[in-house]
C-alpha cells in the first residue's frame, strides 16, 4: 500500500496548529502560565523576597543620604519582580523623614516628623537585585524626587 505524498504535510500542519493553540491564549482570556518568561510580573508587598528587596534599598538610601535624620516607607505604590540570573526588584515608594537620627538603631518604630519645616516626602524608584543562592544583594538604579 503507497502512502499518499499528502500525510506528512498535514501532520506537519496538525502539529503547526496545536501548537499554536497551546501557546496562545484563547480570545478575551489572560491567563498566568503565559506570562512572558523573564518578563516583569506585579509583586505583593507582603513576599519575603520583597520585604528584603525594600529592606536593603531603604538602607543604602540612609547610608548615602546627608540627612541627619532616618527616612522611611511611609507607602509602597508599586511592586515588582523580573526572573533575571536571580531576581530582579522594581521598587516605587514614597519614603518620610522620622524623628530618629542616624546613630539610633531602631528605624522601625520612629514616628514620622510632625513640624512642617521639619517633613519630608520622597518619591523614589529603586532596583534591587538579588541571588540568594550566592547571598548576592545590589542596588541597581535608584532615584528620588521630593513631593
Amino acid at each position: 500500500m503507497a502512502e499518499s505524498p499528502r500525510a506528512p504535510l498535514l501532520l506537519l500542519a496538525a502539529l503547526a496548529l496545536a501548537l499554536a493553540l497551546a501557546v496562545s491564549p484563547a480570545a478575551g482570556q489572560t491567563s498566568k502560565r503565559n506570562r512572558l518568561v523573564g518578563g516583569l510580573m506585579d509583586a505583593e508587598v507582603n513576599e519575603e523576597g520583597v520585604q528584603k528587596a525594600l529592606s536593603f534599598a531603604l538602607s543604602e538610601y540612609n547610608k548615602a543620604s546627608n540627612d541627619a535624620f532616618h527616612s522611611r516607607v511611609m507607602r509602597v505604590v508599586r511592586v515588582r519582580k523580573q526572573v533575571v540570573a536571580g531576581m530582579k526588584y522594581f521598587l516605587e515608594v514614597e519614603i518620610g523623614r522620622t524623628t530618629c537620627t542616624k546613630s539610633q538603631p531602631n528605624l522601625a518604630s520612629c514616628p514620622f516628623h510632625d513640624e512642617p519645616h521639619l517633613q519630608r516626602k520622597m518619591l523614589c524608584s529603586f532596583q534591587v537585585h538579588t541571588v540568594p543562592w550566592l547571598g548576592v544583594v545590589s542596588m541597581g538604579k535608584s532615584s528620588c524626587q521630593a513631593e
